[in-house]
């Protein structure tokens, strides 16, 4: 097991990476306020791993509840979070309950939104199962739900008191979803380090065969980079908007789409691809280093072309991002592979060339 801290003064929390972590008991009962927890999953990871969780749970002492959502991101909405409430409500839980979401991203962003609201804030813990929320939606203490128009456009910025990435779990991972997944490492290794980008080259088809020691190392570099960039802008007043590399363009895919017609790891891969883009039309990056960005996608498993929505209908739903400050839309770009910087120097001509198929 390895073990990181997000260093955030009194609410600093660690996260737990290994095998067979669900099973550890021990590694939770430092963090309950009480011995009684209230375990958020869905459909899909629930009747995989919440026997042997509640079982070390309660042989621990612990009073476990549950509730089970449905699976996907079309379900992360009002209505499912109040599936959560009436479970809390109905069982009486109280504000030193801890709720523990089981599962992967939507899981997490609906528990700890969840945890944030209910009786004005009660504690969480995130144990991801997919890829995707073991290096990126788990650590940070995003929360929150989809609204028709954009993506996680209601929440809370809400810490978890631990994070407890068991990397066993992914081996019942569907391979889209490790592709998915995939996506936001590479992100990693393009807005903050080179060498750990020419690493995923060296070893991207060790880790789509779950090789444990390319997963454990793509998980922890995942998530040491962006502890160091949560600890120094928890609430993205600044830095901690690189993270978001892809994603204006990449929510508006998911949005475009339909919710869930295009995994979030998807949309983002598509929409690193044209962040590289628009960043070689501004004279940052060479045609070389698309090409890399794009072969490395690729050799996750990922699209490298992005839908076609039409130029109007990206602009619209990117006019709904929360980078977008003073009625100007701000992007995550690159100077260099390993270096992003977030600018609202677009122009419109250049946006709209990048959004023009073919890309």
């Amino acid at each position: 097991m390895q073990t990181l801290t997000v260093d955030l003064g009194d609410r600093s929390y660690p996260i737990h990476i290994g095998a067979a972590l669900l099973h550890r008991a021990d590694l939770i009962l430092p963090h309950l306020a009480q011995k009684r927890v209230m375990v958020v999953t869905n459909t899909t990871v629930g009747p995989l791993y919440l026997e042997p969780l509640r079982k070390a749970l309660e042989a621990a002492g612990v009073r476990v509840a549950e509730v089970v959502l449905p699976d996907g991101e079309a379900y992360k909405n009002w209505e499912t979070l109040n599936l959560i409430f009436d479970a809390l409500l109905s069982d009486r839980a109280e504000r030193k309950t801890t709720l523990i979401a089981l599962g992967g991203g939507v899981i997490g962003d609906m528990t700890g939104f969840a945890a944030a609201c209910y009786q004005r804030g009660v504690p969480f813990i995130q144990i991801p199962t997919t890829l995707l929320s073991q290096v990126d939606s788990s650590v940070g203490g995003k929360t929150g739900i989809n609204h028709p128009l954009g993506k996680n456009m209601i929440g809370a910025f809400y810490q978890p008191k631990l994070v407890l990435a068991d990397t066993a779990a992914l081996n019942t991972l569907p391979a889209r979803e490790l592709s998915a997944g995939l996506a936001e490492v590479i992100k990693y290794g393009l807005i903050r380090d080179a060498e750990f980008l020419a690493w995923l080259e060296a070893n991207m088809d060790r880790l789509r065969a779950l090789d444990t020691d390319a997963i454990s190392h793509a998980v922890y570099r995942s998530c040491e980079i962006k502890a160091q960039v949560v600890a120094q802008d928890e609430r993205e007043g600044g830095l901690r908007a690189i993270l978001n590399l892809g994603h204006t363009f990449g929510h508006a895919i998911e949005t475009g789409m339909g919710y869930g017609a295009w995994l979030h790891g998807e949309a983002v891969a598509a929409g690193m691809v044209l962040a590289a883009e628009t960043s070689q039309r501004l004279g940052w990056l060479g045609e070389g280093e698309v090409a890399r960005t794009r072969a490395l996608i690729r050799a996750a498993g990922l699209p490298d072309v992005a839908p076609n929505l039409g130029v109007e209908t990206y602009l619209e739903y990117m006019g709904h991002d929360k980078k977008v400050e003073g009625g100007k839309m701000r992007f995550v770009l690159l100077k260099k592979l390993g270096e992003a910087v977030i600018t609202d120097a677009v122009p419109a001509g250049v946006l709209a060339g990048v959004l023009t198929p073919p890309h």
